[in-house]
């Protein structure tokens, strides 16, 4: 019986840009790598990309606590450096730039002064296993995951819904064998949650009271050093994911069917993406094992370009 879907289209990715040798922490140890590769060396590990309304190209370097920022022509710039481990970063419609940090929490940094600031540092007193990723609904509020170290070992796993303007800090679901990229459907009915550990991509209900009902299972992958890692939408409500550890990123329609697969030129580790480029056709990569930044422009037939989020303007990523 023939397959009832077409095969995704193959697309390979280029490199953008690199982080410079004189941004490269090389020989340098890092409290990250000593226990999240056993001592090996890590002159960086990005991840976080997202687009300002000028085009600039913001992403972090989470062993050395660092903030880049990349000009559309692709030269990269040091922006902050913190005793912190960001990993998620967005920015939010008034410019303050957002960032899920696994140490301190959720923190701001002023774009234009680099000043870093704690935003939320723990819940209700309880610290955070470990924030990873975050994402902005139209209202300004802030869905965020918890990760730290679970997995299928701990499947205690957190998502989290904070609205700045009044505090107000929900727990959405706690048993998540490793939360990670998040990101709303177009209505905001629908929270997709990519489980790195479990290889997945799971899909939350939120019901008109905030709450998630009926979460189940959207997309199961196999295979690979670790899974879905960071995640998009595209303007079609489908679904776009980073499988870090396999060098590939998946754009699927609303439905779930793959309709696109974009391949690493350089190593496995493609963490997160970002839509930017003329009409949000082109998808931006983070190849965290080369410090590299990847890209993919779309061809116009397939129709794949990213969502806008709540602010309407500049980049589609920006929130």
């Amino acid at each position: 019986m023939a397959f009832p879907f077409p095969d995704p289209i193959v697309l390979q990715a280029e490199v953008f840009t690199e982080l410079p040798a004189s941004l490269r922490r090389t020989g340098v140890s890092s409290y990250w790598a000593d226990k999240n590769r056993r001592g090996a060396p890590a002159d960086s590990f990005l991840e976080g990309p997202s687009f300002d309304r000028d085009g600039n190209l913001w992403f972090v370097d989470i062993p050395f606590g660092r903030i880049f920022r990349a000009d559309p022509g692709g030269s990269i710039t040091q922006v902050a450096e913190y005793d912190g481990q960001p990993n998620g970063l967005k920015i939010h419609a008034d410019g303050r730039i957002f960032i899920a940090d696994f140490q301190n929490g959720l923190m701001t940094l002023d774009p234009t002064s680099g000043e870093i600031s704690s935003a939320l540092r723990d819940c209700d007193t309880e610290g955070f296993k470990g924030c990873n990723d975050l994402h902005f609904a139209r209202d300004g509020s802030i869905y965020f995951t918890d990760q730290g170290q679970t997995g299928l070992q701990d499947p205690s796993g957190r998502v989290y819904h904070w609205q700045p303007e009044t505090g107000a800090l929900n727990c959405l679901i706690d048993k998540v064998p490793s939360p990670n990229g998040l990101v709303l459907d177009l209505q905001e009915h629908v929270l997709y949650l990519a489980v790195t550990r479990a290889n997945a991509v799971w899909r939350l209900p939120i019901s008109p009271s905030g709450r998630v009902n009926k979460a189940g299972l959207f997309l199961q992958f196999s295979g690979g050093r670790s899974g879905p890692d960071g995640l998009a939408l595209t303007a079609a409500n489908g679904v776009v994911v980073c499988q870090t550890g396999m060098g590939l990123v998946w754009v699927h329609d609303a439905m779930g069917v793959p309709i696109a697969v974009v391949r690493s030129p350089r190593g496995l580790g493609t963490t997160n993406c970002a839509f930017g480029g003329p009409q949000g056709r082109t998808l931006f990569i983070t190849e965290s094992d080369s410090g590299s930044l990847l890209k993919v422009e779309f061809p116009p037939e397939l129709g794949i370009c990213g969502a806008p989020m709540y602010s309407g303007a500049g980049h589609p990523d920006i929130a």
